[in-house]
């Protein structure tokens, strides 16, 4: 009675080859060529030759064979960097590309079972959670800000001020008006930052009506920057620098103001 091969259960030529190759328990990269070959050939003999074009295929790669076999038996020979070439380099290379596509496969076959039985449970996360908001980092808020830059626009409002003197008016007796409070002013630019979300620096200062509002709206800036509550930008040296309020839009935090120092002018 003969011996009965399945090869209907090989896709090609290369998924044959390394059958025989698991089945010797041999390295892919050390083939024995010579054996290799006369298990290929013994069951590429016993194939049904219906099919031209499937038995083509495997008699390509038994050509191939047979020419690395006869390469093997001549005197090997040297490339341009003085190493002997291994005739069976090449076939390794497609062995092993051929090997990974076949594992994938397996992978993504197992994968696609195994989803069915797969659940997800959409995310609930906690209102506390979600509305946490990570300390503000003072040193990456007031990078790229320098003394000189905030000196420079506020040396340009102070000079507008004066600009807008009249030097008949300023001869007259001066009016007092009553202190201006720091704290007052620091709730008066939050006010003014939350409804407006990102605004002008010098357009803020330009809107106060003499200097001491101007220092004072001045230090209150730079307290709401101290407590994390409005952030600076400026692209450009000299340029003109924008306030952004920091607190989420429709949510009004308080102010802790505990340990302002009392100031008025």
């Amino acid at each position: 009675m003969g011996i009965s091969y399945k090869l209907e259960n090989f896709e090609g030529p290369l998924d044959l080859l390394l059958h025989l190759i698991e089945k010797n328990k041999v390295d892919i990269y050390d083939i024995p060529i010579s054996e290799i070959t006369e298990q290929y050939l013994e069951y590429v003999s016993h194939m049904d030759s219906e099919d031209l074009n499937i038995v083509s295929e495997f008699l390509v790669m038994a050509a191939t064979l047979i020419d690395i076999k006869a390469k093997m038996l001549l005197p090997a020979e040297v490339n341009e960097e003085g190493e002997e070439e291994d005739p069976r380099a090449e076939l390794v290379a497609r062995l092993l590309e051929y090997k990974m596509y076949k594992y994938m496969a397996l992978e993504l076959k197992d994968r696609q079972f195994d989803a069915d039985r797969v659940f997800y449970k959409k995310p609930t996360v906690p209102k506390e959670v979600a509305r946490y908001e990570p300390p503000v980092n003072l040193d990456e808020m007031l990078s790229g800000l320098t003394l000189a830059k905030l000196q420079s626009i506020f040396e340009s409002v102070m000079k507008r001020q004066e600009e807008k003197i009249d030097p008949v008016r300023s001869r007259f007796g001066t009016i007092k008006k009553e202190p201006v409070s720091l704290e007052d002013k620091i709730t008066s630019v939050m006010s003014y930052a939350r409804r407006n979300r990102t605004f002008s620096f010098r357009g803020l200062l330009e809107k106060q009506t003499d200097k001491l509002e101007v220092v004072v709206t001045f230090l209150a800036v730079l307290e709401l920057m101290k407590i994390g509550k409005i952030h600076l930008t400026q692209e450009n040296i000299f340029d003109d620098m924008y306030i952004e309020t920091l607190e989420p839009e429709g949510e009004e935090g308080e102010l802790d103001l505990e340990g302002l120092d009392d100031f008025s002018l």
